[in-house]
């Protein structure tokens, strides 16, 4: 199999060509400013937006995410208190989960999904009982644009003895093929 060697970032690419290689997350924000588009977004909006300017069709920017209605959680917190809509995962939410769990909380994906669509209606009890509910279930998938994230994952299942060093020069290699050109694991 002969390796193809990843092209640059210039407007001579087709969204395809984009497409079919790994980009840093810097290197996509930093190439859209060159062809004056957005640079923000997530790393998928952000190589979905490129490509469509690459091949010169128009790119419909997803509507934002349901607005706060202002009213943030200022403390002190109780299990009765109210999640008001558009909570954000703030330190005042950090601080109370971390004196009813300890200090190994973390606001993981479970649970930012958990206030990123509270209603309103919610108390942090129900926060609390979701949090408790959704631990210890094993590992859970990674989202495509952690790419590095899922083959560290991969690599660590096949190489349970691994040295970091050998992770690291697979992962290189790895990156700089074509994504079909990629083993899947």
């Amino acid at each position: 199999m002969t390796h193809e060697i990843r092209p640059a970032l210039t407007s001579r690419l087709t969204g395809a060509d984009l497409l079919r290689w790994y980009w840093r997350k810097d290197e996509l924000a930093e190439f859209a400013r060159q062809l004056n588009i957005r640079a923000t977004g997530g790393k998928e909006l952000l190589t979905a937006r490129i490509a469509a300017k690459l091949d010169s069709v128009p790119f419909p920017e997803p509507q934002s995410a349901k607005k706060s209605n202002g009213t943030q959680l200022s403390g002190p917190l109780t299990v009765m208190t109210v999640i008001p809509q558009g909570q954000r995962c703030s330190q005042v939410v950090r601080a109370w989960f971390i004196e009813q769990v300890g200090a190994a909380f973390s606001f993981d994906a479970e649970m930012r999904a958990f206030f990123s669509q509270s209603d309103g209606t919610q108390t942090m009890q129900d926060a609390l009982d979701h949090y408790r509910a959704t631990r210890d279930q094993g590992a859970k998938p990674i989202d495509p644009q952690f790419e590095y994230n899922r083959f560290t994952r991969a690599w660590h299942e096949a190489n349970p003895a691994g040295l970091r060093e050998d992770l690291l020069g697979d992962w290189h290699k790895y990156r700089r093929l074509p994504l079909d050109q990629r083993a899947r694991a």
